[in-house]
């Protein structure tokens, strides 16, 4: 008889891990990390790639690797400054005033109101709509004739190629168009703060903007942060909406840095250019969104 040695009380036997399971597991996402490799990450390295190189279109054109040229080429031209300088203001003024009224539509619908869930899936229409409907609905509005705007107001602004009015009246539609994914997120928020606190508030004494104030912001805080955060990125990579709109014009006046880049690859055929822009602009989203990223979570600390 052989005799083994009794194991401490309170010790459990832990499970040999199969040596298959990590197998078995990256071959279950592989289905899923396929389309993410081709359709993301591949074309995100060929653009890095060619922002390096002297890429042209046309047939028996040679290409051949120019280091960092392009991007001095890029440094040096005004008309990229002034596309960026226009983006900004556009991804800017865009994410600001979409979380305004995001926010305000938002604490609207978190209250009892008569036909709440009515109004909550009519705020989602434009979320619904592609943004070449919504900029084609916006052309007919914006219409200098025709349009329903300048029927309402009595004025014969041609909105979309009024150099004055043109890049506010674009800042507009953005607007419009990004607030129900912007009010879906923070409306979800103002249903996770806890009413005791309100209650607590009340009991002493705190009226609604203090309540507002010093409850809901700050309970809302990582909320805002994450959203404002993806609202920018998708702002600043804007395109179709404003393309189908005024394709940049009047006079470039609209003309964000992806119609640039779209301008400089498609028009010009100056693909290696229109890449190194591409990748200037990812770098320069990057550092602003981490240095505001930073900047919250020192002032949250």
């Amino acid at each position: 008889m052989t005799l083994t040695a009794a194991r401490p009380a309170g010790t459990r036997r832990r499970p040999a891990r199969s040596r298959s399971g990590g197998r078995e597991t990256f071959l279950l996402l592989l289905p899923a990390l396929v389309p993410v490799l081709v359709l993301s990450v591949g074309p995100l390295l060929y653009g890095i790639l060619l922002a390096f190189t002297d890429a042209r279109s046309g047939r028996n054109t040679e290409t051949s690797f120019v280091g960092l040229a392009n991007f001095g080429d890029l440094l040096a031209d005004g008309d990229f400054w002034e596309s960026f300088r226009i983006g900004m203001v556009w991804a800017v003024s865009v994410t600001v005033l979409q979380f305004l009224a995001s926010l305000g539509l938002a604490l609207l619908l978190n209250q009892d109101l008569r036909l709440r869930g009515f109004a909550r899936v009519l705020a989602l229409v434009p979320w619904a709509m592609p943004p070449v409907v919504i900029g084609l609905m916006w052309r007919l509005v914006y219409h200098p004739d025709a349009g329903i705007l300048n029927a309402v107001l009595g004025t014969d602004v041609d909105w979309l190629n009024d150099f004055s009015v043109a890049l506010p009246a674009v800042i507009l539609v953005g607007v419009w168009m990004g607030m129900p994914q912007t009010t879906v997120v923070l409306l979800a928020g103002l249903q996770n703060v806890p009413k005791e606190l309100y209650e607590a508030a009340g009991v002493d004494g705190a009226g609604v903007w203090r309540r507002f104030w010093n409850i809901t912001l700050p309970q809302l805080r990582p909320v805002i942060v994450a959203i404002t955060s993806l609202d920018f990125v998708w702002n600043i990579n804007q395109f179709s909406l404003v393309y189908v709109l005024t394709q940049g014009g009047p006079g470039g006046r609209t003309r964000l840095p992806m119609l640039f880049a779209y301008e400089e690859a498609f028009r010009y055929g100056f693909f290696g250019y229109a890449a190194t822009l591409g990748v200037a602009i990812t770098i320069v989203v990057l550092a602003v969104l981490g240095l505001y990223l930073w900047r919250q979570m020192r002032e949250a600390d």
